[in-house]
């Protein structure tokens, strides 16, 4: 069960590691690319 939890956890975290860029565009109102410079 702890494993499963765990699993779960670390399947989102990277999910919005991946997805951090469009997230954030959408959030603050800003373009993507713009956003990404700011990442790297």
């Amino acid at each position: 069960m702890w494993l499963l939890i765990l699993l779960l956890v670390v399947a989102v975290g990277f999910a919005v590691y991946k997805l951090r860029a469009p997230i954030l565009a959408k959030v603050l109102g800003q373009s993507r690319s713009r956003i990404d410079r700011h990442l790297k």
